[in-house]
């Protein structure tokens, strides 16, 4: 690649939202949260979204300039409402569990396919990043088909399933267009059900995961399979039989919330392709920033200070 080539970009689609706690609204977004976490670590990535010309949408871009993003697939809606997602926290700490309550109709379920493929176009795709939750409309599901068939960028499935929101054939579809998939477990349980008719809370020993999972990367012709574990590490099953579990994590100093914790591990394992890290050392940092997400409130930090350690450790490597 010569100097004026244009650095290789992670595309990154999906909703950009606002999660409304009790007490406060904070911008979210599996995918939005990725992006900020990519943007930080000064990582070339493009935003593919859509937000409403309200005051929400306006604390969105409010994010786009914190962290120096480019706004050209920022996609602005007259009609319909930046998208919110009711949160109740449940718990306390490790221990935490939330509800989401996702309402309908929201601007990035009417992605506009044309608008989003000129943005692409702007930059030279090397991973395009997809969850399931902005493909629960047409539009959108358009807006993402047409990406799909305009490159041949390794395709991350970060299955992020929300109760109600996608069905089966929404899940088979993506899976078919992956080349890598992460989920957690019980998005795994999910599939093996759909897939496998292995019920749901059923104990199965560990090579019976293995030979599962070896099924699922068969079946939708993966490259990966990436399965968080929370605390307790992941796992990486490839398609050449590798398998690479991360155990050794340093523990977080302490826990405030697990929100986000799983996009903070998808940025980094796509921060990591990005500047060819070795898989195994990619999911040991995955895990351990995952863990320091846990640490502070929300998904992403207040306070763009966190990311300077971080930057700082791995910037050479």
């Amino acid at each position: 690649m010569n100097s004026h080539s244009p650095a290789a970009t992670t595309v990154i689609f999906g909703e950009a939202l606002v999660d409304d706690f009790v007490t406060e609204q904070v911008v979210g977004g599996a995918p939005f949260n990725v992006a900020r976490h990519l943007a930080a670590f000064m990582a070339p990535q493009l935003m593919i979204t859509r937000i409403g010309n309200d005051r929400n949408g306006a604390v969105v871009r409010g994010e786009f300039e914190r962290f120096a993003m480019s706004e050209q697939g920022l996609q602005i809606d007259g009609m319909e409402e930046t998208g919110r997602v009711l949160v109740e926290r449940r718990g306390e700490g490790a221990s935490q569990r939330h509800r989401f309550v996702i309402l309908p109709r929201q601007a990035y379920d009417f992605i506009d396919p044309q608008l989003a493929l000129s943005a692409m176009a702007r930059v030279t795709p090397a991973i395009l990043y997809f969850g399931t939750l902005a493909q629960r409309a047409r539009r959108s599901r358009d807006a993402l088909a047409t990406l799909l068939k305009a490159t041949d960028a390794t395709r991350f499935l970060d299955l992020n399933l929300r109760e109600n929101q996608v069905d089966r054939a929404c899940v088979t579809a993506s899976l078919e267009a992956a080349d890598v998939l992460k989920v957690n477990e019980e998005e795994l349980e999910s599939l093996f059900h759909w897939y496998f008719q292995i019920a749901p809370g059923t104990a199965l020993a560990a090579e019976e995961v293995r030979a599962a999972c070896r099924a699922l990367l068969d079946r939708f012709h993966l490259q990966g399979l990436i399965l968080t574990l929370g605390h307790r590490g992941s796992v990486y099953f490839g398609d050449n039989g590798e398998v690479i579990v991360n155990r050794d994590n340093p523990a977080p100093p302490f826990v405030i919330d697990t929100v986000g914790a799983g996009d903070a591990f998808s940025a980094m394992f796509l921060l990591g392709r990005a500047r060819g890290w070795a898989l195994a050392t990619t999911l040991a940092r995955a895990n351990e920033f995952a863990g320091a997400i846990c640490a502070v409130s929300g998904a992403v930090p207040g306070d763009i200070g966190f990311y300077d350690k971080w930057v700082g450790r791995w910037k050479a490597a």
